[in-house]
């Protein structure tokens, strides 16, 4: 086991490692295999070589930050641990994807959504899967928007299922294109959030940004483009098989769902459900799952989240409570 020692100079290392050490506590946690102690502006560090050079790079990343804003929060750090490199950063130091309209920077705000953005880095294929509000949607798009305007794909394409959620789309007025919007908007608002209006409105004229029904997806090869199938959860099995065999040689897959707000017809299966059990294991596929600690609405809406979950929980309980006591009166009667 090697140990060394980092002197660290040109901070208030009080501020620095937080009210009762507890940002020092907190970055601990981050290494677990390595003994890191403190003594005044000096911390002693012991473990393997590897480690140790990880821990002399986050902490750079960790002092960079504090010189230039003068503070440190437990976001702070989970957001600068999960960097992989040099990238633009804003001031709580989460990854900018794109600037939106008006200059605004759209970023990860939270763990899950920095691993989401690192997943479709890594991966050609990603499943995002939480609940209402996390930001799967945006945070996809946003990537989207960020590879077109690399030149890394050279299109967009966004999708969803036309699943009628206690509405009919056939007493909807308009024609079809007027008909289907409604169940498209999402999409179009994040679009609208990073991209002016104007130029929106001829990337979707030209075809470079293409928003339509899944089933819209059907005989097509997708390559060279970032392709998001949102609200997955509303696809049927076969729907989702027909999209996932659309992925051209170079084109970027990523589906989002929330597997609590199911509206396909009674005992119909979902095909994300289905999905990702059966490539769970797939290699080069990744999968991310946002909880409620990732929702980034209004405040009511995690505990709105919080309500009807457990409403539902205690409503499963209460039904195992039932089909038990059925159970033993069924035993009793035979006696």
């Amino acid at each position: 086991m090697l140990e060394k020692k980092i002197e660290i100079d040109g901070v208030n290392i009080a501020a620095f490692f937080g009210v009762n050490n507890s940002n020092l506590k907190y970055i601990r946690s981050f290494f677990p295999k390595l003994k890191i102690n403190a003594r005044g502006n000096e911390l002693t560090i012991a473990g393997d070589d590897e480690v140790m050079q990880e821990f002399e790079r986050k902490l750079e990343l960790l002092l960079a930050h504090f010189n230039e804003y003068n503070a440190l929060t437990e976001n702070n750090i989970d957001n600068l641990m999960l960097d992989e490199g040099p990238t633009m950063l804003s001031s709580d130091g989460s990854e900018i994807l794109v600037h939106g309209n008006g200059g605004v920077k759209i970023k990860a705000k939270t763990v899950n959504q920095r691993k989401l953005v690192q997943a479709v880095n890594k991966h050609d294929m990603v499943f995002a899967v939480g609940p209402a509000g996390t930001g799967k949607t945006y945070t996809a798009v946003a990537l989207a928007v960020r590879a077109l305007k690399a030149k890394e794909v050279k299109r967009i394409i966004l999708t969803r299922p036309a699943v009628e959620a206690g509405e009919n789309l056939g007493f909807l007025p308009g024609d079809l294109k007027e008909k289907l919007d409604p169940y498209l908007m999402p999409l179009y608002d994040a679009l609208r959030d990073m991209i002016p209006p104007e130029k929106l409105a001829d990337m979707i004229e030209f075809g470079i940004i293409e928003i339509a029904p899944l089933a819209f997806m059907r005989g097509r090869t997708l390559d060279k483009a970032f392709v998001i199938l949102d609200e997955a959860q509303n696809a049927t099995v076969m729907q989702m098989k027909m999209f996932l065999t659309r992925m051209g040689q170079t084109a970027q897959f990523v589906i989002t769902g929330d597997m609590s707000q199911v509206d396909l017809p009674h005992r119909q299966r979902s095909g994300l459900a289905y999905a990702l059990d059966i490539l769970n294991d797939v290699e080069g596929l990744g999968i991310v799952r946002l909880t409620q600690s990732d929702v980034i609405r209004h405040t009511l809406v995690k505990r709105i989240v919080d309500a009807f979950d457990k409403a539902e929980q205690k409503e499963k309980e209460e039904s195992i409570a039932r089909k038990q006591a059925e159970e033993q009166n069924d035993k009793k009667s035979k006696r």
